[in-house]
């Protein structure tokens, strides 16, 4: 759009995962901007630049705290006019959990969500997928990359290698191993950066969106997300992709998450224009 919208509940706020930065939402962005909406997909604080650069240069991405990325997002959310949606993707889809259960936002939708506090599942292919990181403590303040064939293997499982090549050509960085960390270690943490308030009745409506053939987040994972809420009078939804990896953002077919996604927003957001 060359104007922003005038009313911001035409707004939607797209948060990035790990390992991107908001390149991956390209698709969304574009797609959501055709229907007359203002699309925001703002960077985790380090992850302001081009893909290229920040595989010469990952060092403003060492150490970044879970915490810190979602006080970021809170910041620029308060600071629009009216509640925004919120979309968010793996670790995305934590912090809109977090930022949800803080009071913000209109609606949320956490797509392959990272697990928060509370979640205890943990399926081999999700061991598996976060062993090279969580493998070597000495990684925890590092910016660390996947190699494509752990990027195939955890985020893109269903494509095939030139696929899963292009993609992680596309949006692959180096990412957080503190935020990865921080969520994996989670339930053994009573001051837990992911803790929410699964009994809080006053956040916005919470869609839970996964992926069949998800490995990093498979949907038992997701599944156990969503049952956490259920003391909640809060509007609190589910639905699989069949067939869908991690990278439901961005494999073909994206268009039908896309617009699930923003059609349950538009029907439980009070604030929609």
């Amino acid at each position: 759009m060359s104007e922003p919208y005038a009313d911001e509940a035409g707004t939607i706020v797209l948060i990035h995962g790990l390992w991107v930065n908001p390149r991956s939402w390209e698709g969304w962005k574009h797609h959501y901007e055709s229907r007359g909406y203002r699309v925001m997909a703002p960077a985790w604080p380090g992850l302001d630049r081009e893909v290229e650069e920040l595989r010469r240069d990952p060092s403003g991405i060492a150490g970044v705290g879970l915490l810190e990325v979602v006080d970021h997002y809170e910041r620029i959310i308060r600071a629009l006019p009216h509640p925004p949606i919120l979309m968010g993707h793996s670790f995305g889809g934590t912090i809109v959990q977090i930022l949800l259960d803080r009071g913000l936002g209109s609606a949320g939708v956490a797509i392959d969500s990272a697990a928060v506090k509370g979640v205890l599942p943990l399926p081999l292919s999700t061991l598996k997928s976060a062993w090279p990181v969580l493998g070597n403590p000495a990684n925890k303040n590092k910016a660390v990359s996947l190699t494509a064939r752990q990027f195939h293997y955890a985020i893109t499982n269903t494509l095939s290698e030139s696929q899963s090549e292009a993609r992680y050509e596309r949006y692959a960085v180096p990412g957080s191993a503190r935020v990865l960390f921080q969520g994996a270690f989670a339930n053994f943490n009573p001051r837990a950066a992911t803790r929410i308030d699964f009994r809080n009745s006053r956040r916005a409506p919470l869609l839970f969106i996964a992926g069949e053939a998800d490995h990093i987040v498979p949907p038992k994972v997701n599944k156990a997300n969503w049952r956490l809420y259920r003391k909640s009078s809060a509007v609190t939804d589910y639905q699989e992709f069949p067939g869908r990896s991690h990278f439901i953002i961005g494999q073909d077919g994206w268009e039908e998450v896309a617009d699930y996604a923003l059609t349950w927003a538009e029907k439980h957001s009070p604030a929609r224009v």
